[in-house]
């Protein structure tokens, strides 16, 4: 691609990873690379089966379980916030090596939100992205100064979900 632009996939209703994905999914069928980098989850998504077996797509590694980080003790704060600035600098050095040509940070504004990552880092990234990459950014209520370099934003608004009557998470539907 000539230049890359900036997606935003953002709102509180169910379906930002499900349409990062779905680009991803475009982007290995017309023969680019993908790399995603995935923050608050570990690697038990569904999606990530079906991604795997793409030709150039590539994950960086997740952990094998992830709390939520109400549920973590300090320590677990500070060991998550430390791996999800780890995943932001290998998602940067690949990008910057020109290793992908559509990169997608699934989860980067819950992660900013919650303080498992510097909001100075993503943005520093994102300003100073490579000319070529698509960047994908989902989750919820992004900063402005993220919306205002953006060139796509979607914003996913609930209107109605089962989990608001009791029915929880299901495999191979929400995740």
């Amino acid at each position: 691609m000539e230049k890359g632009l900036i997606h935003i996939y953002c709102g509180d209703g169910k379906g930002k990873t499900t349409a990062a994905v779905g680009l991803c999914a475009r982007a290995c069928g017309c023969g680019q690379r993908v790399l995603l980098a995935q923050f608050l989850k570990d690697d038990s998504s569904g999606e990530l089966s079906s991604l795997r077996l793409l030709p150039g797509f590539s994950l960086i590694p997740a952990p094998k379980v992830v709390k939520f980080t109400f549920q973590m003790n300090e320590a677990e704060r500070q060991e998550a916030a430390q791996r999800s600035a780890q995943m932001l600098a290998q998602a940067r050095r690949a990008a910057e090596a020109g290793e992908c040509d559509l990169l997608v940070l699934d989860e980067c504004f819950g992660a900013l939100s919650t303080g498992m990552l510097d909001t100075e880092a993503l943005l520093d990234f994102v300003e100073h992205k490579p000319p070529h990459l698509e960047l994908v950014l989902t989750g919820r209520n992004p900063p402005e100064e993220f919306l205002a370099l953006a060139d796509y934003v979607s914003e996913i608004r609930k209107v109605k979900h089962p989990y608001d009557v009791g029915v929880a998470a299901r495999r191979g539907i929400e995740y």
